[in-house]
């Protein structure tokens, strides 16, 4: 399951990450950007296109889960 965050004090509500997954993220008012840190793992390409697009680079989306889904592909196996 992807995990994300959002750096709210970078976030400056240009709303892009709420155009492009609107199942995880929406703007309340003006400012106010709320998102679920947890979504399912079917938005993980509307994710990664959400951060991709923040201009400001607001949007992190886990990196440990890549670093595993990548290294489960190859065989490695992980002991965290």
């Amino acid at each position: 399951m992807p995990r994300i965050a959002v750096d709210l004090n970078r976030c400056q509500g240009y709303a892009q990450c709420a155009f492009l997954a609107p199942e995880v993220f929406a703007l309340h008012g003006d400012e106010a950007l709320l998102y679920d840190p947890e979504p399912d793992e079917g938005q993980r390409e509307k994710l990664a296109q959400a951060a991709a697009a923040c201009p400001v680079q607001a949007v992190l989306v886990d990196a440990v889960d890549s670093v595993d889904s990548v290294a489960a592909a190859a065989g490695v196996v992980s002991d965290r």
